[in-house]
């Protein structure tokens, strides 16, 4: 596999600071930190289905101990999956329906759907969305991640996303968020680097939660300790 290079070029970050909103946006997050990371195809979706509505570090965790099912191997391979009996897989933590998606992604890998890293570079967005998409558990917004964050393509907008849609709410001061269509059509212009606008609009959203609960957090430790004993 190749090294990973960072998505956000100077000539994506001179292309999408022409948007007015992302230009403060970017000034306000400073610099891109967007860099794929290498990893199979196969690997990936596993990854991104143990992640599915959970938490970051409990999804981790739950990934180490289905990873430790298979020593030796810094990845279980798809045909020991599918050796592997359901009840040791629910025993790592996995849901019923997320076991069944992972024998599903390690079944479709043996037979050939999931392509290799070396295959998936060379396919278009759209075919590998449509290729994977009939992976069980795998929606467009699992291959868009997939598509963002380990083949590193650079023009990928998951208008889906709540995240994304959230941060263009708050960046452009609306009342409530796009809706999908209209998010697609506000970043039609943003081509050909909608993968790292759809990064900005993630941190925009993140910064937007801290900003909300600051004033939460010093509310609270100007409390007394003990509001009782004063009394």
């Amino acid at each position: 596999m190749t090294e990973p290079r960072p998505i956000a070029t100077a000539a994506a970050l001179r292309h999408l600071r022409r948007d007015p909103v992302l230009k403060q946006v970017i000034r306000r997050i400073g610099p891109c930190t967007l860099v794929p990371v290498v990893r199979e195809p196969y690997q990936a979706l596993v990854s991104a289905i143990t992640h599915q509505q959970v938490h970051g570090r409990a999804a981790e965790a739950i990934l180490g101990r289905f990873v430790a099912l298979y020593p030796g191997h810094d990845f279980p391979p798809p045909a020991l999956v599918l050796d592997t009996p359901v009840e040791a897989m629910r025993g790592c933590g996995l849901s019923g329906n997320k076991v069944a998606a992972i024998r599903d992604i390690a079944e479709k890998a043996v037979g050939g759907l999931v392509p290799s890293s070396e295959v998936a570079t060379r396919l278009a967005d759209e075919a590998l969305i449509e290729r994977l998409v009939a992976i069980r558990g795998v929606g467009r917004w699992t291959v868009e991640m997939f598509l963002i964050f380990t083949l590193g393509r650079p023009d990928v907008l998951p208008v889906d996303d709540f995240g994304v849609r959230e941060g263009w709410k708050v960046s452009a001061g609306l009342e409530a968020q796009p809706k999908p269509k209209e998010m697609a059509e506000i970043g039609a212009a943003w081509a050909p680097w909608r993968s790292v606008a759809a990064w900005y609009l993630w941190r925009a959203t993140d910064a937007d939660k801290v900003a909300r609960l600051k004033p939460k957090l010093a509310k609270a430790s100007a409390k007394p300790a003990n509001p009782g004993s004063a009394a």
